[in-house]
């Protein structure tokens, strides 16, 4: 009897098994988790997957557009999307094509660290690369005590911010921070200005995507909160880059690579 084939984060069940020799990523942070493991096996990326650095694939567009007819050119056994981050359309257009997509569902570093041991477990069929173990043993024990209460713009013009049930905003709690604007229903609220510098938090931390927050972008609209600029793939990205997220939030200096503010 031939074993059944596993089932995504979403419940769609692939239509093959055996290990994949041929991979197609749509979210640049499962790129680079597959690439300590298997980089021979990626055939294709989003023109977003930056890491790891020189990745020699071909690129199939971005994350909200990929180039369905390139995909099916590469012939993967398996493309590897997100619900967050992909469309459903462009998942159902491969699905149609006949390509088998396995699409993540992450809202917490807990259920990311769940959701990448399933791709190399069950979808890949891959051994798991250690720092696996290592983000699983940083991340998901207890919460430690707030020592900070942060915001986290993701955009402006008009301001986003990072609201609850998010990884990110689960992220920054299990390093101490507790994001402000936690308990707002939205995951991605829109939050003005008045209202962003006015909440009492001890720092607002500006990444470098989706919005390019920059000494010279961002910092000076605030006029009572200190700022922080902060990598975003650190904050936003689930995967090796855990590692150094942990170092860089959860202990007690600041990185060297960012910028404080107070005016």
């Amino acid at each position: 009897m031939s074993p059944v084939p596993p089932s995504d984060d979403l419940g769609t069940r692939l239509s093959r098994t055996g290990p994949v020799r041929r991979v197609v990523s749509l979210v640049p942070s499962l790129t680079e988790a597959l690439a300590t493991a298997r980089r021979d096996a990626i055939v294709g990326a989003t023109e977003w997957c930056t890491h790891p650095p020189g990745l020699d694939v071909a690129r199939v567009r971005g994350t909200k557009n990929p180039d369905v007819s390139k995909i099916e050119l590469l012939a993967p056994d398996l493309v590897l999307a997100n619900k967050e981050e992909n469309r459903e359309l462009d998942v159902r257009r491969l699905r149609n094509a006949g390509i088998d997509v396995w699409v993540t569902d992450i809202a917490a570093v807990p259920q990311g660290i769940r959701s990448l041991e399933r791709v190399f477990d069950e979808a890949l069929l891959w051994p798991r690369p250690a720092w696996l173990a290592q983000a699983r043993d940083l991340w998901c024990g207890p919460r430690p005590p707030v020592r900070q209460q942060v915001v986290i713009p993701i955009w402006r013009d008009p301001w986003m911010v990072v609201g609850g049930a998010t990884f990110t905003s689960d992220l920054a709690r299990r390093a101490g921070m507790q994001n402000t604007f936690a308990d707002r229903p939205e995951r991605y609220p829109h939050v003005d200005l008045a209202t962003i510098d006015a909440a009492g938090a001890d720092v607002v931390l500006l990444p470098d995507e989706p919005y390019v927050f920059t000494a010279g972008d961002g910092p000076e609209a605030f006029s009572t909160t200190p700022t922080r600029l902060v990598s975003g793939r650190l904050l936003t990205w689930y995967g090796p880059s855990m590692i150094e997220a942990h170092r860089v939030f959860a202990g007690v200096a600041p990185d060297p690579t960012t910028t404080d503010r107070k005016r």
